[in-house]
């Protein structure tokens, strides 16, 4: 089954959610509930942006999200031997780099894999 065209407004108004879901990631850094607001957004549009330019986005964010996850799980364990501080100031670091790069490939209507 094809999908139908979407309208115009229909790929601004999902240009709109994944700016909001990047929007969401980088509050997690002052209020972390909402990196799990995101990544339910993320997966509940998946299929919306599905063969669009965003699909990547959503490819994107959801590896962030994952691998982050990941990165500071490993960080938070190795706290109790002191090498847990450079890896969750890494992950952050990565987190940060990874939203600014694709809001700016976002404003630009790029997807993130060319």
């Amino acid at each position: 089954m094809t999908k139908p065209c979407l309208s115009l407004s229909d790929g601004r108004s999902n240009e709109k959610i994944t700016a909001l879901i990047y929007a969401l990631y980088a509050a997690s850094f002052l209020v972390g509930i909402t990196a799990i607001a995101a990544i339910m957004m993320n997966y509940i549009k998946r299929e919306d942006v599905a063969g669009t330019y965003l699909e990547s986005h959503f490819r994107w964010q959801i590896r962030t999200f994952w691998f982050a996850l990941l990165y500071s799980s490993i960080g938070l364990i190795l706290l109790l031997i002191l090498i847990g501080w450079p890896i969750l100031i890494a992950t952050g670091l990565w987190v940060v780099y990874r939203i600014t790069k694709g809001w700016l490939r976002l404003i630009d209507r790029r997807a993130m894999y060319d």
